[in-house]
């Protein structure tokens, strides 16, 4: 009984070197099959840049906007990004021909959640639920691993076109209560000449300049929707268009999707 005790015991620790690696393969299996899944199926992030072409700071976060859209540095996350120009800049000297009240009203809105003392340029917001400086590469980074980390809602946006002045669409996604879903039509400003203010002699260019956003009244899986759209933010090439859902109660986006308008 003794013999056999010490035998079973030899067996076990011969064993044991095996049992280890072969938990060890398939834990690492199991990292290289969820690492690629993140890169094949990449968590959408909206990422909003406020931005004044009357900035003299603003140019560096336009550029690093326009990187993390052309280059998608942050593994597991596909970055929606947005430029959205306030007007409070327009009175020192240039007027930014792409600034919105609207988007004022918006940022007003993320200042008073965020609990800040002003508004200011540039300010990126991410997936609605954090905000820093813009041209912060290490903050942006940070933030979108973290919220690409959490799962958001499907939404498809289903046959885009451009026709009689409008953009026509049609969404696909479960319905969630407590949701506020929007729409923008955006397009790259790839040469801004500005002759006065802060930036007076540079040339500027923007990644997916916001012209309109709207909410939209959802109320089925899928629903048909239509946006204005002028000649003059239609004409450049790769028109897009971002449809987002928000929480109404703490403004974190929930689900988020970009298409190409077709003409």
């Amino acid at each position: 009984m003794v013999m056999t005790n010490v035998v079973a015991a030899a067996s076990r620790s011969a064993r044991l070197p095996f049992l280890i690696t072969a938990i060890l393969f398939s834990q690492l299996s199991a990292c290289q099959a969820h690492a690629a899944a993140d890169k094949n199926n990449p968590t959408p992030v909206l990422v909003e840049l406020f931005t004044s072409e009357g900035c003299s700071d603003c140019p560096p976060a336009d550029a690093l906007l326009a990187r993390l859209d052309s280059s998608q540095f942050v593994p597991g996350a596909y970055a929606i990004v947005l430029s959205e120009h306030v007007t409070y800049w327009n009175h020192l000297g240039w007027r930014d021909p792409f600034s919105l009240d609207e988007m004022d009203a918006r940022q007003q809105e993320y200042s008073a959640r965020f609990r800040l003392n002003s508004v200011y340029t540039p300010q990126m917001v991410v997936d609605g639920a954090e905000q820093f400086v813009g041209s912060d590469r290490n903050a942006l980074e940070r933030a979108i691993q973290g919220f690409a980390a959490r799962q958001k809602i499907p939404v498809e946006i289903v046959e885009p076109r451009l026709q009689n002045g409008k953009a026509t669409f049609s969404l696909r996604s479960s319905a969630a209560n407590g949701l506020r879903w929007y729409a923008a039509i955006a397009a790259d400003a790839t040469r801004s000449e500005v002759s006065r203010g802060e930036n007076a002699g540079r040339t500027l260019h923007h990644t997916a300049v916001v012209r309109v956003l709207k909410q939209l009244k959802r109320n089925a899986d899928t629903q048909e929707f239509s946006l204005p759209a002028d000649a003059e933010a239609t004409s450049s090439p790769g028109v897009r268009l971002v449809v987002f859902a928000v929480d109404a109660y703490t403004g974190r986006v929930a689900a988020a999707a970009q298409s190409i308008i077709n003409r």
